[in-house]
């Protein structure tokens, strides 16, 4: 049975909403450099059994081996860890919210290094995208004082991974000008999942295993098979079928997924400062992608 790429997409969104709450969970039992190997261990088999099933197993230069391990590094280890650390000092809710300032970032960047436009709406985007992250990260309550809960460090990183994965995207258009992005996802996964390895055994992450209860194995089984997995697959698999512009707007319902799933499984309250700053991120990402040039690695 043929899967509508609208099912795809969204399977794919509500699994990434949904990794934040099971990364929140498995930090009770496990160490972040077992997270990342582990879940990226197991996304990286689904993807390569997929490869070779479609028959689309292809290789690269050598000379692009530098440039996939670069975006690994940035994409899987750097992004991976900033997030898994800031969930230890902060809610899943907050994050759902905070990550998808990606799109301004990345409009930012390409600005700036790509030379794309910035029309006036998406400037004001920007301006509400941030006081939208501000509200949310302050709780309704900007102030000094702030800066002095352990919960404001997570929202930082949190923050931080937003750019980082903003540099991964304007890094990666050249490179997707040329190549597929199937494969380039795969070879960027690859080697970013081979850089968390000398974390790995340095901080013996294989004695977590041995501490995980049952929850925290589905947990991460999900983040492995689902959010590593089959979730890049479907997303990429839309792609190839549908305009970008039609796939991207499906991740306005990453947040959302993840205060629903935050509020069913950890309990995490729903306040209104979140909603309201939620709301008024969530309209400055939307005015920052109503560029008269889309974001696309083809233009």
């Amino acid at each position: 049975m043929r899967i509508p790429w609208q099912c795809k997409t969204l399977f794919a969104i509500s699994a990434w909403g949904a990794s934040f709450v099971a990364t929140k969970a498995v930090l009770r039992e496990a160490g972040p450099f077992t997270i990342v190997t582990t879940r990226f261990g197991m996304g990286v088999a689904v993807l390569l059994v997929t490869s070779a099933a479609r028959g689309q197993m292809h290789r690269i230069q050598r000379s692009e081996l530098a440039t996939f391990a670069l975006l690994g590094g940035v994409g899987v280890l750097l992004h991976q860890l900033l997030q898994i650390t800031g969930l230890r000092y902060t809610s899943a809710t907050n994050s759902g919210w905070i990550i998808t300032l990606v799109p301004v970032f990345t409009v930012l960047l390409a600005r700036l290094f790509l030379h794309e436009r910035l029309a006036p709406p998406q400037i004001v985007g920007v301006l509400l995208a941030f006081c939208g992250a501000l509200l949310v990260a302050t709780r309704g309550r900007p102030s000094l004082e702030m800066l002095r809960l352990s919960s404001t460090l997570g929202d930082l990183l949190m923050l931080l991974s937003a750019p980082n994965w903003a540099v991964f995207s304007v890094l990666s258009k050249p490179v997707l000008r040329h190549r597929p992005a199937a494969l380039v996802m795969h070879w960027v996964l690859l080697l970013g999942w081979v850089m968390t390895l000398p974390f790995f055994f340095a901080s013996r992450g294989w004695e977590d295993y041995g501490r995980l209860s049952s929850t925290g194995w589905l947990a991460l089984l999900f983040l492995g098979i689902f959010c590593s997995g089959v979730a890049f697959i479907f997303w990429y698999d839309s792609l190839e079928v549908a305009d970008a512009s039609q796939v991207s707007s499906f991740i306005y319902l990453e947040p959302l997924v993840t205060v629903a799933v935050a509020a069913w499984l950890l309990h995490e309250a729903i306040t209104l400062p979140a909603l309201a700053g939620g709301a008024i991120l969530l309209i400055g990402v939307w005015l920052v992608n109503r560029s008269p040039r889309p974001l696309d690695p083809a233009t």
